[in-house]
């Protein structure tokens, strides 16, 4: 598989500009907040977002500061959001590192991501990239709606697969979608083409979702067993939809039941994969997130080949290889 590294080489002196600037806009004169913020840019992860902006702009022209305020609008919002979710789920840990919301609490988390919001929408109104902030903005609210969606339909236990597609089309897709867009948006002004490739951006994030709900499934604890922690939480995902439609109505009512407890022993847990990796759950759950990727492919293959376009094909492959 190829490497992070590799994929960012067309990019390389971008991405670096691009930390040291969003580095210095996060500076305030609030000492709490600095001190949250350092955290939080110590531990940075793949910035797979600013990648897709650099990559999408490069395809088309050549970096400008209007695709720095669109890489650094992004990864505010993005931050932002993160932060936002992690108090929505109660989640302490990120990255495998204690969150915001472990570490400060709720209040502090909140104000915090709403703090980078406002940084964002700031730093759009001052580059007058109100195009760029009407294409993220949408973006927020589809990952809100999204939210809310998946606490809704999680109330009946079991959702289809047509709910799971809107859920992550809205939480992950409309993000990296936004990515697409704006890096095309920075270097064009071609409604056609941004379009294009916000649609591209859309395959890409459903992929990229699949294929985190896939993890769950492959990832192992220290005596080798997948972990389940979507099982845990009672979060349906792509391979037990699959696994349910493949299996028998006896198997599937006996799992349901299994799957509906708040708490769940690790023996319940290992049944659940078990039976999804029978009914053919992950299998068919590769091969959709394949499919999509494959038309993610197809429409950079419309367009005239660079070394840019050829990363943004590595890092879309990349998305769907990853082991983490």
């Amino acid at each position: 598989m190829t490497s992070l590294k590799d994929i960012k080489a067309p990019i390389q002196e971008e991405m670096e500009t691009f930390e040291s600037h969003f580095r210095k806009s996060m500076k305030t004169k609030v000492p709490l907040l600095n001190i949250v913020l350092n955290y939080l840019l110590r531990r940075k992860g793949k910035q797979m977002r600013p990648m897709f902006v650099f990559l999408t702009s490069k395809m088309f022209g050549e970096v400008n500061n209007s695709t720095y305020t669109a890489a650094s609008l992004i990864e505010l919002l993005h931050t932002a959001t993160l932060i936002h979710d992690d108090v929505v789920d109660e989640s302490y840990k990120r990255r495998g590192h204690f969150s915001i919301n472990a570490l400060w609490k709720s209040k502090v988390s909140v104000l915090v991501g709403d703090y980078l919001l406002s940084k964002g929408l700031l730093l759009s109104v001052e580059n007058k990239e109100f195009e760029m902030l009407e294409i993220v903005s949408e973006a927020v609210k589809q990952m809100s709606e999204g939210e809310l969606l998946q606490i809704k339909k999680s109330r009946k236990i079991f959702i289809n697969e047509e709910d799971y597609f809107e859920i992550i089309s809205k939480k992950t897709a409309s993000l990296i979608a936004s990515c697409t867009a704006c890096g095309t948006r920075s270097v064009s002004t071609d409604p056609e083409l941004i379009h294009k490739m916000k649609q591209f951006g859309e395959k890409v994030g459903l992929a990229f979702q699949i294929k985190d709900d896939l993890l769950d499934y492959q990832r192992t604890n220290k005596i080798g067993k997948p972990t389940g922690n979507d099982i845990k939480e009672k979060k349906v995902t792509l391979p037990l939809i699959y696994a349910f439609k493949n299996a028998g109505k006896d198997e599937g009512k006996k799992l349901k039941k299994i799957f509906g407890k708040s708490k769940k022993k690790h023996a319940e847990v290992q049944k659940v994969i078990k039976f999804v990796e029978e009914n053919n759950g992950i299998s068919d759950a590769q091969k959709k997130m394949n499919e999509i990727k494959e038309e993610a492919i197809a429409l950079l293959n419309s367009f005239p080949q660079n070394e840019a376009t050829k990363s943004l094909i590595r890092l879309v492959n990349f998305t769907t290889e990853r082991n983490k």
